[in-house]
């Protein structure tokens, strides 16, 4: 049972016990697969998704790294038009280091607040 996503998924239960997001400061989650990333403004209490993006439908080169930041970017500029300014990050079991990482300073670099 001590298989990779067993150990993540354990560690995204725990964060999810702490990180809840509202219709003022949704929850900002994260999926990251090995070809894309995912992002989501999720309001908990509703059980309401307020706006995504990801890097699927993206034509950017460079590496994944910046492929990330532009997708955090991406979001930031949905949540304005969606009238939100501040989320709660929920890394998903993610480390905070890489693509995470890169999609979080994106997203306060487009005028997010964590």
């Amino acid at each position: 049972m001590d298989s990779k996503l067993y150990n993540r998924t354990r560690v995204k239960y725990r964060i999810r016990k702490k990180v809840s997001g509202t219709n003022q400061k949704p929850r900002l989650s994260v999926f990251r697969s090995n070809k894309e990333i995912y992002c989501q403004l999720i309001d908990d209490v509703n059980g309401v998704t307020l706006a995504s993006s990801s890097s699927k439908g993206l034509k950017i080169d460079g590496n994944k790294v910046t492929v990330a930041a532009e997708v955090g970017k991406l979001l930031a500029s949905k949540a304005k038009s969606v009238g939100i300014n501040t989320v709660v990050f929920d890394r998903g079991g993610y480390l905070y280091h890489g693509r995470v990482k890169s999609l979080a300073d994106g997203a306060r670099e487009g005028g997010l607040i964590f």
